[in-house]
């Protein structure tokens, strides 16, 4: 190119045609090379099936499903499952798939070409709250009816896979649970065997009997006063009878023998005062059974109605008897009758300190062991609060045991009625509808598109060239060239002329050119179709 001079639009149209043939040649040979190339490219085929996700039959409200994963998870795990080496060697193999490429590349170059091959796509939801309720598998072979039997397998594979990984979870699920809930059941029976130590060994002074301690403790010491009362109306008796015994005369203390007579007249003296001791001993005998026996109870009605006998008795015979009974005795005198009585009143007397003497001793022990028994009710009743901690703590630990264990028991048996839902295969299912079919016609490569852009390539050349040629070109082609790069007038202009050899070289020029041109068009295109048949630039990417 000329420095300083502006060129126009019909410059370069005068550039363009005066090198046209760096232009044309560049077009054809490109453009022809791009269609050769395009026809011995392989036609890919594709088929596609949809698979549709069925909801569960049942509603969830009966039956929990115990499958609960997000789909897309779901759809994403079944898919890695399948796509693993040994699901797609397997079907390589099936079909005798990428014949050529097993012959050069490794089986695991192959399959990951496989993988390329296949696509799954899952189809987006309206909005967030919608669920994804299909998806489609496609692959891309060589052959259209190839295409269609991998595409129909691969569909097959993962509806079984679906099925199989379903019901899989669910036996998973149900096992662990049953685990759990023996371990929850066994933990359960220990809470409760501790539990039952802690009350057969603590039994009496648990928290929760308090109450009835403190009503047996009030009922002993009740049956205490009692009998100590009764104790003191006995040792006073006795004192009574101690000093009515020492004022007698000694004649009426000692003993003589009783005429038959004697006897006869003083029977009824001896059946008062055996009436008298059998009424003490009876009441007695009822006190010591209302200490140990509720008041319903038949002995303690049978001892009243024995006890009212001996009142109407003893009021009957008291009758007989003197005012006084502390009456001090008349003295002795020689009335063999009178001293007779006196001697049968004293042995009486007598006779009834010994049952006084033996009712002070019962009461004694009895008393002692009331003592005993107030004592270990008071010591059960102290240590009712002090065991209110473990009780609380062991009770506690077995409520949550036992709500655990519940809580269990009740998802197990939902565990099990969801692995049978699986099981009979009315839960979450893949189901397809609309199966592959065979593809009517390729999907690459484009041949209109790939010979649209090697005529804009080889366009695209020649340009360049030309522009290249230009540039480097610095003579002048006019008399306004001359005029306008030396500034100079321009007197006359001689046209160009060759000889014969001097054309025949910018023949032989040209066409070497265009044979070069050539030549490198056909190395490009046999380098662009062996990278497209072998996929070199995809496996110089990965």
């Amino acid at each position: 190119m000329l420095p300083g001079k502006t060129y126009t639009p019909d410059d370069y149209l005068r550039m363009a045609w005066r090198r046209r043939w760096f232009i044309a040649i560049p077009i054809v040979v490109i453009a022809s090379a791009t269609a050769v190339v395009s026809m011995f490219l392989p036609n890919r085929y594709r088929a596609s099936t949809s698979i549709l996700i069925v909801p569960q039959r049942v509603p969830e409200n009966f039956v929990q499903s115990t499958v609960t994963a997000d789909l897309g998870e779901r759809l994403n795990v079944i898919s890695q499952q399948i796509l693993s080496r040994t699901r797609l060697e397997r079907i390589v193999q099936e079909f005798n798939l990428y014949e050529r490429e097993r012959r050069r590349l490794l089986m695991e170059d192959v399959i990951e070409g496989m993988r390329r091959d296949i696509s799954i796509n899952i189809a987006r939801a309206r909005s967030r709250r919608d669920e994804v309720n299909n998806f489609s598998v496609s692959f891309e072979a060589n052959e259209a009816r190839t295409a269609m039997r991998v595409t129909e397998r691969l569909a097959s594979l993962f509806v079984q896979e679906n099925l199989e990984d379903r019901e899989l979870l669910a036996d998973q699920t149900d096992q662990f649970l049953k685990g759990q809930l023996e371990e929850s059941r066994r933990r359960l029976l220990d809470q409760e065997r501790k539990l039952q130590e802690f009350r057969t060994h603590n039994n009496g002074r648990l928290p929760d009997q308090v109450q009835s301690n403190l009503q047996l403790l009030q009922g002993a010491q009740l049956r205490l006063q009692t009998l100590t009362e009764n104790n003191n109306r006995d040792r006073d008796r006795l004192s009574v009878l101690e000093k009515m015994l020492a004022e007698m005369p000694a004649t009426s203390t000692a003993s003589a023998p009783v005429q038959p007579a004697q006897r006869r007249a003083g029977s009824e003296q001896i059946q008062t005062a055996t009436a008298a001791q059998q009424l003490d001993a009876a009441r007695s005998e009822l006190r010591a059974l209302q200490l140990r026996l509720k008041p319903d109870h038949p002995d303690i009605g049978r001892a009243k109605r024995f006890i009212a006998e001996l009142e109407a008795k003893a009021e009957n015979e008291a009758l007989q008897q003197p005012l006084s009974a502390i009456t001090p005795a008349p003295l002795a005198t020689n009335n063999p009758v009178a001293d007779r009585q006196a001697q049968l009143r004293a042995e009486q007397m007598r006779s009834e300190m010994l049952d006084i003497r033996a009712r002070i001793d019962s009461e004694r022990r009895e008393a002692a062991r009331l003592q005993e028994a107030i004592a270990d009710l008071t010591g059960r009743v102290q240590a009712g609060p002090a065991l209110q901690s473990q009780v609380t703590e062991l009770m506690r630990d077995y409520a949550t045991l036992q709500e655990g264990y519940t809580v269990l028991l009740k998802k197990s048996e939902e565990s099990k009625i969801a692995v049978n839902l699986e099981r009979r295969q009315i839960g979450e299912q893949f189901k397809i509808i609309d199966g592959a079919r065979l593809p009517e016609k390729p999907i690459s490569p484009d041949r209109f598109r790939i010979n649209m852009f090697g005529i804009l390539g080889g366009l695209g050349l020649g340009l360049g060239l030309v522009a290249f040629l230009e540039y480097r070109d610095t003579s002048f082609k006019s008399d306004d060239d001359v005029m306008t790069t030396l500034a100079l007038p321009v007197l006359a202009v001689i046209p160009l002329m060759t000889n014969a050899g001097e054309r025949r070289h910018a023949r032989r020029r040209t066409l070497l050119l265009a044979a070069s041109a050539s030549v490198t068009c056909m190395l490009l295109a046999a380098a662009v179709m062996a990278v497209w048949q072998y996929r070199l630039l995809d496996r110089w990417l990965n």
